[in-house]
């Protein structure tokens, strides 16, 4: 099912989301949470999304990012996520987001990470990623705090609409890492790096 997705403003985007339960996935939640999410995202042709972008205050998050071992990251659902960085090593990405609609902006991140969560099961899991995938999974994970990237940008001129930054700044200057992590895919603002993030 196809979920509408909170914008900026909405008071839902800048609430520390609460932990998913064991109730929750005793009770069907989490399997029918991440199929919607799952839809939602390819519906709008995303990497990634987290539940309080369609209004569910649970610290939950899917992601999809296309590449390799360390790369790349399959369908996978991310239930109580916690991210750590594994390098003082940043990169800076261009990220969009569905809750941020038509716009895109620099974003300086951890290069690589580690995230430990849940899986759809209840099972402990953990996935290490670097460049695109770890830009991903930190912009969904901070959706899970009320964090939305456009807070993380140092550089408040690198906030753009997407059709100018395409227009104007595409393959010129600091190249682009990738596109906006939840919101579009790393083809719509492609770059010759690719060292970094979906939107």
């Amino acid at each position: 099912m196809i979920l509408k997705v909170a914008r900026m403003g909405h008071p839902v985007l800048r609430r520390r989301a609460d932990p998913v339960t064991p109730e929750d996935f005793a009770s069907g939640w989490v399997a029918a949470t991440v199929r919607n999410l799952f839809d939602t995202m390819a519906e709008y042709d995303g990497v990634g999304l987290a539940a309080p972008q369609v209004h569910l205050s649970k610290r939950l998050a899917v992601v999809e990012v296309p590449g390799g071992p360390g790369q790349g990251i399959p369908p996978t659902p991310m239930i109580n996520p916690v991210v750590q960085p594994l390098t003082e090593r940043e990169m800076e990405i261009w990220e969009g987001c569905l809750s941020v609609p038509g716009l895109i902006g620099l974003v300086p991140r951890p290069a690589a990470v580690r995230v430990d969560y849940l899986d759809i099961d209840g099972r402990p899991s953990h996935r290490v990623v670097q460049g695109f995938a770890a830009a991903a999974v930190q912009h969904e994970c901070d959706h899970l705090d009320g964090v939305l990237y456009v807070d993380r940008i140092r550089d408040r001129a690198t906030l753009m609409f997407t059709e100018e930054y395409q227009r104007h700044h595409l393959g010129r200057g600091r190249a682009a890492d990738g596109d906006g992590v939840d919101g579009a895919s790393p083809a719509e603002v492609a770059d010759d790096s690719r060292d970094g993030i979906p939107g």
